[in-house]
C-alpha cells in the first residue's frame, strides 16, 4: 500500500538512517552483563530521572550490572532534564572515572543519558550541539559508549542520535542532535514496563502512535519508514487499550515496546506539528510529552486535512477501516477515549492568554518545518483554539 505517491524522479531521492542493535524481548536484562564486557566498560555511570529512581527498577539495574563492572547510580533528571543537569550528569562521570553510560528510563532519562555521553566526552559547551548550530560541529564525536534501557514504551529515544533538553532561562526545549549519541546497544525488556502505571501506559503509548502518525505523514520519499510508521500505528490501536487496562499483559506491553521502536524509526522523516507545540508546552509549562502530543492530535490531524485527505485514507484502509479521512479521526477520537485523554489543552495547564508565545515559540522548531501544511504563527494558534 502506498501512502505518498511520487511520479517525478527528482522526488525519489532521500536520506535514510536506521536504529542500531536492539536486544528485544523479555527478560533479556540479564544479559547487561555480556553487553558490558563485550563493550569493555568497566565503570559504567546509570543515568535515570528522579521518578523512576523512586522505583525498584534503578536497584534492580544496578545489582545486575556489578556482576561484571562497578557502576554508580545518577538519578540527577527532571521529567524535562535540563543543560543544568547534563552538566551535573556529566561531573558525575568524571567524579566515578566512567568509562559509559547507561541511559535508563522514559524520555527523559534516555535523553539525559545520551546527552551525558556526548558532553562528557566531547567537553564544552552543551548548547552548540543544539540543532540548528548542532549542524556545525558534527564531527565532534563522543568516545563513551552508550547503553539505552527504555522504561516505557513511548519515546524510542532509545534508537535516536539525539535528545530533547530544556534551556529554562529562554525558555525552550533544544533538540540536542549528534551521531555519537546513537546507542551502540539497546535492551528493550517489555518486563521493565509492567509497574507503569496506566495514565503513564496511555500517555507514553500516544507518544508512539503521534511518532509513528506524524512521520507517516510527512512528505518526503522514504517507503520503509511509511510501512514501518503504518504497522506502528497499528499495533498502538490494537494493543495499546490492552496495556492500559491490564498493565500485566505482557504480549501487549511487548508490542508497544515495539511500537515506540518503530516510531522513532519511522521520524527519521521528520514530524510535524504536535511535536512543535508539544515542545514548546513542555518548556512553557513543564507537561508531559506523550500526554501533549495525546491532545494535540486530532487537532493537528485537522488542521493538515487539506494536505493529508489521501494517506489518511489509505492508512484508515490498511486498518481495515472505512477508506476516508473521518473513519480514522473517528478511531483516533474512540482511541482517546478508552485510554483516558483530556480532550483540550487547558486541561493540562496550557493557559489561552500563553498561545501566542507558545506559537511564537513553536514556529523555530524543526518540526514545525516538516509539517505536512505550511506553518505560521496564525496557524499555530488556530490549533491551540481548536484544542482549548
Amino acid at each position: 500500500m502506498t501512502f505518498w505517491r511520487f511520479s517525478a524522479a527528482e522526488d525519489l531521492r532521500g536520506d535514510w538512517f536506521f536504529p542500531t542493535e536492539v536486544r528485544f524481548g523479555a527478560g533479556r536484562i540479564s544479559e547487561l552483563p555480556l553487553i558490558l564486557e563485550h563493550l569493555g566498560i568497566r565503570r559504567p555511570l546509570i543515568v535515570t530521572d528522579r521518578g523512576l529512581a523512586a522505583t525498584p527498577i534503578p536497584n534492580r539495574v544496578t545489582e545486575i550490572a556489578a556482576s561484571a563492572s562497578i557502576p554508580i547510580l545518577w538519578p540527577g533528571a527532571d521529567q524535562n532534564p535540563t543543560g543544568q543537569q547534563v552538566t551535573e550528569g556529566v561531573a558525575a562521570f568524571h567524579l566515578h572515572e566512567a568509562d559509559g553510560v547507561i541511559a535508563l528510563g522514559g524520555g527523559s532519562g534516555l535523553d539525559c543519558g545520551k546527552s551525558v555521553a556526548l558532553l562528557a566526552g566531547c567537553g564544552g559547551d552543551l548548547w552548540r550541539f543544539a540543532y540548528p548550530r548542532s549542524l556545525e560541529h558534527q564531527h565532534e564525536r563522543t568516545t563513551v559508549p552508550i547503553i539505552a534501557i527504555p522504561t516505557t514504551a513511548g519515546t524510542g529515544a532509545e534508537v535516536e542520535a539525539s535528545g530533547i533538553i530544556t534551556d529554562p532561562l529562554k525558555p525552550v526545549k533544544a533538540g540536542i542532535v549528534n551521531a555519537s549519541m546513537l546507542p551502540r546497544v539497546v535492551i528493550a525488556d517489555p518486563e521493565l514496563t509492567l509497574s507503569l502505571p496506566p495514565n503513564l501506559t496511555a500517555w507514553t503509548g500516544m507518544d508512539a502512535l503521534s511518532h509513528n502518525l506524524e512521520a507517516l505523514l510527512v512528505r518526503q520519499f522514504h517507503p520503509m519508514a511509511d510501512a514501518i510508521g503504518a504497522e506502528g500505528i497499528r499495533i498502538c490501536h490494537a494493543f495499546l487499550p490492552r496495556a492500559v487496562a491490564n498493565g500485566g499483559d505482557i504480549t501487549a506491553r511487548s508490542y508497544m515496546m515495539a511500537a515506540a521502536i518503530m516510531g522513532a524509526t519511522s521520524f527519521v522523516k521528520g514530524l510535524g506539528a504536535m511535536h512543535a507545540l508539544s515542545h514548546a508546552i513542555g518548556a512553557l509549562v513543564g507537561a508531559q510529552h506523550g500526554l501533549t502530543n495525546a491532545v494535540l492530535m486530532p487537532h493537528v490531524l485537522r488542521f493538515n486535512r487539506p494536505a493529508v485527505e489521501k494517506p489518511i485514507s489509505e492508512l484508515a484502509r490498511f486498518l481495515e477501516l472505512d477508506a476516508s479521512f473521518d473513519a480514522y479521526l473517528a478511531e483516533l477520537m474512540e482511541l482517546s477515549r478508552r485510554v483516558g485523554i483530556p480532550a483540550r489543552i487547558t486541561e493540562i495547564g496550557v493557559r489561552r492568554q500563553d498561545f501566542e508565545r507558545l506559537a511564537t515559540m513553536a514556529l523555530p522548531d524543526f518540526n514545525a518545518g516538516c509539517n505536512p501544511r505550511p506553518l505560521d504563527q496564525p496557524a499555530l494558534v488556530s490549533i491551540l483554539e481548536a484544542a482549548s
